[in-house]
């Protein structure tokens, strides 16, 4: 019986024993499995110690990538200088609780994923993490404030900044000291084709004004490319600095990128205007040669040349500006064309005057009727032609009176040139005064009087020989005319006064009074109108009465 009761003892130890051990391992197992079934958590640390995990991914973030974010966006919060705790709020919304700073910067979002992967909810993983977040921001703040460096960086920059402009304005005031030092040598003023367009005074203030707006320009510059780094110390500025560099680098990338789509049409328009350079120095050395007279065609006067070779010029110069057009850039824009369209309607309003200038002078070009240095007459003025340009004649008179006369008006006038028969012909221009004297003179003694006067005087022909013309017979004189050729037409108010000073010469000494304009031969013992150192002793004027005739 003993024995029996023992077997019993054992087989119930050794049946306990492995119900235990079954037990264990059935244990065993199932914290296997549920090791198993949990994910790897991925680490949030933002200052090195870690806050929380994070398990699980969402959409293309991997759990690693959230982890990684939230632990920037962390550190974030923890730069801003202007930290406020209590902004930090959890925002439920229909999917996850947000996290959220100042209701608009995320932090992170807690999936109900994320709280099974905690047997926790979502509200309270949020919840935690929230505190979690604050408390380490705050005491990074309260132990290690980056506050106090900003400032320090700040105020180092501005420094920077401030010795960097004062030495620039240095290195500018001396570059000023130094070209006004020597403004003799460097400012000589500028000419071009023997017209005097800057003095050497303007040269200098327009080039002093130009210093002056580079020097601010710089500096404004040296200032606004300082202000993006000054802006990067702050967070809450930092997103300043992207949008300041943009709007300066933006223009500058937009002109460098333009010049380089540029260059291919740039180098076609040197090309077209290489070509029409040299074709119209080709076209300028022909029509040299032609004023020179080492060309001749029939037809066309040599003073025909550079009146020609100008308006060829013109109409290559339109033409290569037709060529050039398409290649400029903004050329076809709508902007370019209507600014185009405005200039010349505004040419065609206001310059009618001025193109019936410019047609007048181009015909008066190929008619002719005088050239520079021509004594002639328009009108009413006598002058020498001292200029002629497309829009105006200008006429210098005998008393140095300069007139300008527009083309158009010299086209509708009659002129007259004194000068054009004196170069080739060879008697010259005639110029002609009239006397009148009364019948009791003989006209052959008055012939002679006058014929002796104009042999007289200065600047005039002995050949051919002077000669008279009587041009009328009135009821109380006859006119005569004395004829005398000359080659000096631009002396003609010289050459008159001598002419009267002779004539009057002439008849005192011939004894014949000049009695214009109408006298009767009546006298009553009164002297001669001739000066008494003319009268022979042996003369005895006749006794007449004077009666004036109404």
């Amino acid at each position: 019986m003993k024995k029996k009761f023992l077997c019993f003892l054992a087989f119930f130890i050794i049946l306990l024993s492995s119900f235990t051990f079954a037990q264990k391992d059935s244990l065993k197992t199932s914290k296997a499995v549920t090791v198993a079934l949990k994910p790897k958590g991925y680490p949030v640390s933002p200052f090195k110690d870690t806050l929380f995990y994070v398990y699980n991914k969402v959409g293309s973030f991997s759990a690693e990538s959230r982890a990684n974010a939230i632990t920037e966006k962390i550190r974030k919060l923890y730069e801003d200088s202007f930290f406020e705790k209590d902004s930090i709020a959890v925002v439920p919304s229909d999917i996850s609780q947000d996290i959220m700073y100042k209701n608009d910067f995320v932090i992170m979002s807690v999936l109900d994923i994320d709280a099974k992967a905690e047997n926790q909810t979502a509200a309270y993983i949020a919840k935690r993490n929230l505190n979690l977040i604050k408390r380490a921001v705050i005491y990074q703040n309260e132990n290690y404030s980056m506050l106090p460096k900003r400032l320090g960086y700040t105020a180092l920059l501005i420094l920077i900044i401030g010795l960097i402009l004062y030495f620039v304005g240095k290195i500018f005031n001396r570059i000023k000291l130094y070209i006004l030092k020597n403004s003799d040598r460097y400012f000589k003023g500028f000419t071009y084709n023997n017209i005097n367009i800057l003095s050497p005074q303007k040269q200098q203030f327009l080039l002093m004004r130009l210093y002056g707006f580079i020097k601010i320009l710089t500096l404004i510059l040296i200032v606004y490319l300082s202000l993006p780094v000054l802006f990067s110390i702050f967070p809450a500025t930092e997103a300043y600095t992207t949008t300041l560099l943009r709007w300066i680098l933006s223009p500058a990338k937009l002109a460098v990128m333009g010049f380089v789509h540029f260059l291919p049409s740039l180098v076609t328009i040197l090309v077209i205007v290489i070509i029409f350079k040299y074709t119209i120095r080709i076209i300028r050395f022909f029509f040299d040669e032609i004023k020179k007279e080492n060309i001749k065609i029939d037809g066309f006067y040599n003073d025909w040349a550079m009146p020609t070779f100008n308006i060829i010029r013109l109409l290559m110069l339109a033409f290569m500006v037709v060529i050039i057009f398409p290649y400029l850039p903004g050329s076809d824009s709508p902007i370019f064309k209507g600014v185009s369209v405005f200039v010349g309607v505004l040419f065609s309003l206001g310059s009618s005057n001025a193109i019936a200038n410019m047609v007048a002078g181009l015909v008066i070009t190929y008619m002719r009727p005088f050239k520079i240095g021509d004594f002639i007459k328009i009108g009413d003025v006598s002058g020498e032609v001292i200029e002629k340009t497309a829009l105006v004649t200008r006429i210098r008179t005998p008393k140095f009176e300069d007139i300008t006369i527009p083309n158009a008006t010299v086209l509708s006038s009659t002129s007259t040139n004194y000068s054009s028969n004196t170069k080739h012909a060879n008697n010259g221009l005639l110029i002609h005064t009239t006397v009148t004297i009364g019948y009791d003179v003989p006209w052959k003694d008055i012939h002679k009087a006058l014929i002796d006067a104009a042999l007289k005087t200065e600047m005039t022909e002995q050949t051919p020989a002077p000669f008279v013309l009587q041009t009328s017979l009135d009821d109380f004189y006859v006119s005569y005319q004395i004829n005398v050729y000359t080659k000096e037409p631009t002396k003609q108010p010289r050459i008159y006064s001598s002419l009267h000073q002779n004539i009057q010469d002439s008849f005192n000494a011939a004894g014949i009074e000049i009695m214009s304009p109408h006298y009767n031969a009546l006298r009553d013992g009164n002297t001669t109108t001739i000066p008494e150192n003319y009268l022979k002793k042996e003369y005895e004027p006749p006794t007449f009465n004077i009666k004036n005739k109404s």
